[in-house]
């Protein structure tokens, strides 16, 4: 099929790579702007917008889909089928209906669970023990088009959502060669919507934490928040971010050090081990030698 591809980032750019593998027809690459990246806010192309370039596909990057001259652009590309991988913005209307064969969509969840912009963060925060990838059809509304291929995916109980993404990336983007492959085989299912939940952007204001909540809850809070924001709590006046946590036996007033070695501190239900923390400032380090700096001992409270 003749596909035009609209996507922005890494798993945006996996998924196109495989299209180029499988031998797919790309008539052109929408992807979002250019954006200062690091430190020195050095300009930097989207992934997507690299890889394309990469393989001499055309790219575009508008800054909206309801301009009657981008619209055009799209009818000149003819293409057959429009795929759609965290592009970042929702197709109007007037673009919907251009592709005789219609638009489809990758989403990394299991539709209508977790619709919007992090679905992967909120099912480790939620503690679910299974997620997974959905391909549908491309609607006007957000995530509620009809379903055409699913495929779940277990969450390890250590697993963060860094961790999960790059096991999704990968299901994401067999899922949909095989979709694309069977496409004429596949019978569109409407989505459940009473059933519907949503998935919204993390913010950083969500990674605080303090230990009278369950161990169980913290840790899903440490295992989502990983890699971005990070989960973190204060000491002293400084942040101290969770990198990995675990969920151990304990009884005592929330925030009482249980044990140095692993590092483990009550909470108001069970108590949570702090595998490795990031002291603000500094660098990595195992919570037990983030204990030993402080010369906490048994009894103490954070």
């Amino acid at each position: 099929m003749r596909i035009l591809f609209m996507g922005t980032p890494d798993i945006a750019a996996h998924c196109l790579e495989a299209l180029y593998g499988a031998g797919h027809t790309l008539c052109g690459v929408f992807t979002r702007q250019d954006k200062p990246v690091g430190r020195k806010q050095v300009l930097t192309a989207p992934p997507v917008k690299q890889v394309a370039m990469a393989h001499g596909t055309p790219v575009f990057q508008p800054v909206t889909l309801r301009d009657e001259a981008v619209q055009a652009q799209i009818r000149a590309l003819e293409p057959e089928i429009i795929v759609v991988v965290a592009y970042g913005r929702i197709l109007p209307p007037e673009v919907l209906a251009i592709p005789p064969r219609g638009c489809i969509n990758l989403h990394v969840s299991l539709l209508p669970k977790y619709r919007g912009a992090a679905p992967v963060q909120w099912a480790v925060l939620n503690g679910d023990a299974e997620t997974g990838v959905t391909i549908m059809k491309l609607d006007e509304g957000l995530d509620t088009g009809d379903i055409l291929l699913v495929r779940p995916a277990p969450i390890g109980p250590e697993e963060t959502s860094g961790e999960l993404f790059d096991r999704i990336t990968a299901l994401g983007a067999e899922t949909l060669l095989d979709a694309l492959a069977r496409f004429d085989e596949l019978t569109p299912v409407p989505q459940d919507h009473a059933a519907a939940t949503l998935a919204p952007p993390l913010r950083k204001e969500m990674a605080h934490f303090d230990f009278d909540a369950d161990a169980a809850h913290l840790h899903n809070l440490v295992r989502g928040m990983n890699p971005w924001p990070v989960a973190f709590f204060e000491y002293g006046g400084k942040k101290i971010k969770v990198l990995a946590s675990r969920v151990a036996e304990g009884s005592a007033q929330p925030g009482t050090i249980l044990a140095l070695k692993p590092f483990t501190v009550a909470c108001a239900s069970g108590a949570l081990q702090l595998l490795q923390v990031v002291p603000e400032g500094g660098k990595p380090m195992e919570g037990s030698a983030w204990a030993a700096g402080r010369r906490f001992k048994a009894g103490d409270s954070l």
